[in-house]
C-alpha cells in the first residue's frame, strides 16, 4: 500500500466510504475494501469518519452520495461500475450530480487497443465500463485497464479489491492530505470494569486526545483490555498516555 500523497495540510481532512451493492447486503460477497481503505487514508493523513452500505437502488445511491459529498472532505465509492445492467454507480454519480453520462473517448482510448490486445472486442456491455460522467477525471485501473473516475470531491472505484487497491493507490496523489492520525495502545490484563470509571476522568481531562477500550479474552480465559489513545498532536498523546499511566500505576493496575 503506498503512502505517497502531497505535503500535508494543517487542516482536518475528512473521507467517508460508501459501498455500493446488494451482494455485500445479502452477505454473498464478505467486504474487504473498507479496513484498507481506512488504513491508508489513516496513513496519509485522512480521517475517516463514517462508512455508509447502500443496495444497488438509484435513489438510495444517489441520496448516500449527496447527503456525504456535502459532509466530508472525499467521498470513495466501491461497487457498481462493472458491464453488468446491475452496475448502476455511474449513471447514479451523474444524477447526483445533475451532469450527463457517455462514453468518455479518454476512457475508450485506454480500453479498446487493451482488449484488442487479448483478443476481446469492445462489446456493448464494456462499453457500459467506458461510459463515464461529464466532467470526470479518469483514475488509473492499471489491472483490467477500465478506469474509476473522480467527479467533485467524489473518488468512484471498483469493488474487486486487487483492482480498487491500485486504483485507490493512483489517486492518492491528487488528494489534499492533514494531520496524521496517532496512536498509542496501553494492553492491560485487567476487564473494563476495573479502569473504566479512572479512564473516563482521564478523558474528561484530555477532551482533544480520543480514548478508547477494547476488552478482549486470552486462551486462558484472561480477561484484559487495551487503551486506544489517539491525537495529531504527538505532544498531547504522549502526555495523555503518560498521565494514564501513573494514575493506573498508583492503583496498582499496572
Amino acid at each position: 500500500m503506498t503512502t505517497a500523497a502531497p505535503t500535508p495540510h494543517t487542516e482536518t481532512i475528512t473521507a467517508a466510504v460508501l459501498v455500493i451493492g446488494d451482494e455485500i447486503l445479502s452477505g454473498r460477497t464478505k467486504d474487504k475494501n473498507i479496513s484498507y481503505i481506512a488504513d491508508h487514508l489513516t496513513a496519509i493523513g485522512i480521517q475517516l469518519r463514517e462508512v455508509r452500505v447502500v443496495p444497488d437502488v438509484e435513489e438510495e445511491v444517489v441520496g448516500a452520495v449527496n447527503a456525504l459529498r456535502s459532509r466530508y472532505t472525499y467521498v470513495f465509492t466501491t461497487g457498481g461500475i462493472g458491464p453488468t445492467h446491475d452496475d448502476i454507480t455511474a449513471d447514479c454519480i451523474a444524477k447526483a450530480f445533475g451532469v450527463k453520462i457517455d462514453v468518455d473517448p479518454r476512457a475508450l482510448a485506454i480500453m479498446k487497443p487493451a482488449y484488442a490486445k487479448r483478443g476481446l472486442e469492445m462489446t456493448p456491455a464494456r462499453l457500459r465500463m467506458a461510459r463515464l460522467p461529464e466532467g470526470s477525471e479518469l483514475v488509473q485501473n492499471s489491472i483490467s485497464t477500465a478506469p474509476g473516475f473522480k467527479i467533485g470531491n467524489v473518488i468512484v472505484m471498483a469493488g474487486i479489491p486487487n483492482i480498487m487497491q491500485v486504483m485507490l493507490d493512483a489517486v492518492t496523489p491528487q488528494l489534499k492530505t492533514g494531520r496524521k492520525m496517532l496512536s498509542e495502545t496501553l494492553e492491560l490484563f485487567r476487564p473494563e470494569g476495573e479502569i473504566a470509571e479512572m479512564f473516563g476522568a482521564h478523558q474528561q481531562e484530555f477532551p482533544d486526545v480520543s480514548m478508547g477500550s477494547y476488552p478482549f479474552t486470552t486462551e486462558a480465559r484472561v480477561f484484559g483490555t487495551h487503551l486506544v489513545l489517539r491525537s495529531t498532536s504527538p505532544e498531547r498523546l504522549a502526555a495523555a498516555m503518560a498521565g494514564l499511566k501513573t494514575k493506573l500505576a498508583l492503583a496498582g493496575k499496572i
